[in-house]
């Protein structure tokens, strides 16, 4: 009887160890977290479509192959009136691309430059570079935007008056008129050996690495590299124009009565936005990089004197590539923090995505759950591929163990 009375105890407490299990009892607990978040999610779901439907709101993407019916300043793609939604989003969606793209190269330029400058033992260097941080970090980058917009592009010459860059065109306060580029029937062939080169400039810096590696000599793969890109490029360059005329032509804007003509027109709109994102992000990279260079040990750098680098060498070869398993981590968060920052553009009226396509678009439909689903969608896409590409770069850089 005894025995008997034991058994349901006993199989209480295995019920009981089995909810102390950690796993089981994580296992149990992201169950009903994703129930919970499908739960809530249906319910938004099913919120928004009896809403739609008692507003006489359709709910569909068919409403892209519409036509929209307005024009767009700036355009990478062919572009008119009678386009569609779907156009309009590739549109917007290249011209934030492209803000991006230059915003992080220019970015990270002045921000290596900035945080290397911060630690100068030069003191009006370093005072520059701190004050250039301190105080463009600490302003809104929307009201940089605007100064850079209103308070700078703004006080250019008028469209009759325009300033002359000498070869890089003409400026006035309808924009920039660099020089346009026209590619000429050749000019693959300039491109392919200039491909080669590169690929051949490569081949040569790691095996100078590898030799230096393994007997401590140096190569000056860098200029070698460079002079081998330039030399190749010029050689095939002057033998295509020789044989069949110029590869490349390039064609100036001139001053008319109505401003000038001609040349590629680059608009106050993009350069305002694209100074603003890299000189405000510029202050934060250049944070980053004067704290990954503080991280290294400092017998790093006595090390490398020891044996003779120069003070440039010796940051360049020894110094910065320990510094980068410190500073990239923290870079993909101000590539991403450009990337999304770009869309305040739709103050200044640049034809991003957001200006376009979830603004003008947005509001000649008003299908307002379509165009805002796309664009949130858009940018997730964007800051999960350039964590991507960060994180593999990272994983590259970062210090392999025994």
């Amino acid at each position: 009887m005894a025995v008997q009375e034991a058994m349901p105890l006993r199989s209480a407490r295995s019920g009981f160890s089995v909810l102390n299990d950690e796993r089981i009892r994580g296992v149990i607990f992201q169950v009903l977290l994703i129930v919970g978040i499908a739960a809530f999610a249906s319910w938004i779901i099913h919120n928004t479509a009896a809403n739609l439907r008692a507003q006489g709101i359709g709910f569909g993407f068919g409403i892209l192959e519409d036509t929209a019916g307005f024009q767009i300043n700036q355009v990478l793609i062919p572009y008119q009136e009678t386009s569609t939604y779907a156009r309009v989003y590739l549109v917007g969606l290249l011209n934030t691309l492209l803000v991006a793209a230059l915003g992080i190269v220019l970015a990270t330029i002045i921000g290596f430059i900035v945080g290397i400058s911060r630690l100068s033992k030069n003191w009006i260097v370093a005072k520059a570079a701190t004050a250039y941080v301190e105080a463009l970090r600490n302003i809104p980058l929307l009201l940089q935007i605007f100064i850079w917009y209103f308070a700078v592009l703004r006080l250019l010459p008028q469209k009759r008056d325009a300033l002359s860059l000498g070869p890089l065109g003409l400026i006035n306060i309808a924009g920039w008129y660099a020089p346009n580029p026209i590619l000429g029937e050749n000019f693959w062939l300039v491109s392919i050996a200039a491909l080669i080169a590169i690929a051949a400039a490569i081949v040569v810096s790691r095996w100078a690495h590898q030799r230096q590696l393994a007997t401590g000599e140096q190569f000056p793969s860098f200029w070698f590299g460079l002079g081998l890109i330039v030399g190749v490029t010029l050689v095939t360059w002057l033998v295509v124009w020789a044989i069949w005329g110029p590869p490349l032509t390039l064609e100036y804007a001139t001053e008319g009565n109505f401003g000038p003509r001609g040349g590629a027109r680059i608009y106050p709109e993009f350069i305002g936005l694209l100074l603003a994102l890299s000189f405000y992000t510029a202050t934060y990279i250049g944070e980053l990089v004067r704290a990954g260079i503080l991280a290294v040990s400092h017998g790093q750098t006595e090390a490398a004197y020891s044996l003779g680098f120069r003070p440039g060498l010796t940051l360049r070869l020894v110094v910065i590539p320990q510094a980068m398993r410190v500073i990239i981590p923290p870079l993909t968060s101000q590539y991403l923090n450009l990337t999304k920052n770009s869309s305040l553009a739709v103050a200044i009226a640049y034809p991003d995505l957001v200006s376009v396509f979830a603004g003008t678009a947005l509001n000649q439909t008003g299908r307002a759950v379509e165009f805002i689903l796309i664009t949130m969608g858009t940018y997730l896409a964007i800051s999960l591929i350039t964590s991507a590409f960060m994180n593999v770069y990272n994983r590259r850089k970062a210090l392999v163990e025994r």
